[in-house]
This record gives C-alpha cells, sequence and structure tokens, in this order.
C-alpha cells in the first residue's frame, strides 16, 4: 500500500501545469476560496479564463448545490486572481489531504494571499443572519488535518506555526475597508465540523464554551494548507442562520444559501475593497 503523500507534490504540480497551459501569463497572486452561495464574485473578473474541475489533473469535485465547480483566473484591476466557485468537503467523503489539494495548487501556481469565504451558523446570540464575520481564528473538530501523514519539506516544515493563521494585517485591511463602505462587520473564532448533519443544541453549547463565533463545515483545511506553503489567510464567513437551538427553529440548507444571496452585493462589495487594498499595496496591522 502506498504512503498517504505518496506522489502529492507532483500531482499538485501536474495540476498546476495544466492549469497555466489554459490560463497563459496570467500569474495568480491571490486566490479566492468562494463558499455556498457567494461565488458569482467571480464573474466579476476581467480577461478571464473559467476552467471546470473536472479538466484539471487530479482535482476534487463538488456534489453540492450551489457550488459552480470551476476555477476562474483573471484580473481585478492589475491585481491577478484565482477563483474557486465552490470546493469539496470532507462529509461528502474526501479526506482532510484532498479537501486542501486544491489549495496547494493555487499555492503552486503563486498565490500568496488567500481569501476564504464560507457561510456558518451564528453561535454567538449577537450574530444576526446577513453579518459578514471576520475570522480571527479556528477550532479544527474535523477528526482529520490535511497534514497528517509522511511530510514533503517542498510543501513546508513538519511541524507548521498557527499562531497568525488568520494574518491580522489582512484582518485590519478587512476591518478598514468595512469602515469606508459604512458596513458593520463582527470579528470571532470559526469552528470547523465535519457535517454533513447541522449540530445539535448539545453541540452548539459545548462551541459556545470551547470559544466558537460561528460553525461550519469547510476553510480549515485550506487555512491549514495554506499556512503550511507560507501563504496568508484572510477568512470572511457570512452567517446564513442562527446555529442549532438558540431559536428553536429547524436548520435547512435552502436557509443558507437564501441568506448567502440576500447579503451577496454587500459581500462582494466588501470583497472588492479590499482586493482594491491589496492592489494598491496597502499594509494594516
Amino acid at each position: 500500500m502506498s504512503k498517504p503523500s505518496e506522489g502529492l507534490y507532483e500531482r499538485v504540480q501536474e495540476a498546476a501545469r495544466a492549469i497555466q497551459d489554459r490560463v497563459g501569463e496570467r500569474r495568480p497572486t491571490t486566490a479566492l476560496i468562494l463558499g455556498s452561495g457567494l461565488g458569482g464574485y467571480a464573474d466579476q473578473l476581467q480577461d478571464a479564463v473559467a476552467i471546470p474541475y473536472e479538466e484539471i489533473p487530479h482535482m476534487p469535485v463538488s456534489t453540492v448545490t450551489g457550488h459552480a465547480g470551476r476555477l476562474v483566473v483573471g484580473w481585478r484591476g492589475n491585481l491577478c486572481c484565482a477563483a474557486m466557485q465552490g470546493r469539496v468537503h470532507y462529509y461528502e467523503g474526501h479526506p482532510a489531504r484532498e479537501v486542501a489539494f486544491p489549495a496547494r495548487v493555487l499555492a503552486m501556481l503563486g498565490a500568496e494571499t488567500f481569501i476564504i469565504t464560507n457561510a456558518a451558523g451564528g453561535i454567538d446570540p449577537g450574530l444576526e443572519p446577513g453579518t459578514l464575520m471576520l475570522i480571527r481564528d479556528h477550532l479544527n473538530l474535523i477528526p482529520d488535518n490535511p497534514l497528517r501523514g509522511e511530510n514533503d519539506e517542498r510543501f513546508g516544515p513538519r511541524f507548521p506555526d498557527m499562531t497568525r493563521a488568520y494574518a491580522p494585517r489582512l484582518r485590519a485591511l478587512g476591518r478598514d475597508a468595512a469602515h469606508r463602505l459604512g458596513l458593520d462587520v463582527a470579528e470571532g473564532v470559526y469552528a470547523g465540523l465535519p457535517g454533513p448533519s447541522y449540530e445539535t443544541p448539545a453541540e452548539v453549547a459545548m462551541l459556545e464554551a470551547l470559544g466558537a463565533d460561528a460553525a461550519g463545515m469547510s476553510t480549515v483545511p485550506e487555512t491549514i494548507v495554506a499556512n503550511h506553503m507560507g501563504a496568508e489567510v484572510l477568512g470572511i464567513s457570512c452567517i446564513t442562520n442562527k446555529a442549532a437551538g438558540i431559536t428553536g427553529e429547524a436548520l435547512s440548507h435552502d436557509e443558507v444559501t437564501e441568506t448567502a444571496a440576500r447579503v451577496r452585493e454587500t459581500f462582494e462589495t466588501l470583497l472588492g475593497t479590499v482586493l482594491t487594498s491589496l492592489e494598491r499595496g496597502d499594509r494594516k496591522g
């Protein structure tokens, strides 16, 4: 039986080469991983090339409704971006290593900044549906880690530091962008859970006791891998519902996608303003 990491570097290289062959001179320095209902921003990129995941070697393909399943590489001003419209999740049956595979590919292409978004349930009672939350830190409660197994030093160190998994300077850019737009954004801790069932009220109470402000089923594997490869991460959660037990109402994926659609314009405006700051080379924090 082969080792879990056997050939991973070569597979990442092969996927990156295939993308580069399709996008030509475009060299993305910023990666956008766009979650449920939030993938529309990629359509705003200029002079863009869109590649279905099925056409990229070794790229896992999502089965979740609301995830377009393609990579879009194009320009936001003078900033070259690679935007993932949809992602795979641990609950679809993929190990964390495969969930994070696309993030490795984007870092291999040259992405030094990752903006990772998700739809999340609000645990903090003050987080109303429609709130955008800048992720300050996370709890990895997925029973796997994308770095588990033999480490390839060409990717990064065996034991990468996660003290600043979500770069303070990028979070400061997010706060500044929100202030200039007159938007109220929250900051908090994101709990990454395996899914696909939503949390029980007892589990939500446990998460609150652990210090989580919001919960979801993504983002953590990609953030770990981006840090492993030396990139910076800005995480943004769209709070789409109150977590289980807070209102007494049943949860549904329809509510998630409906709320994400409702705040899509606000989210895209904030994201565009952050990208303008990155384009200008603003340094906060």
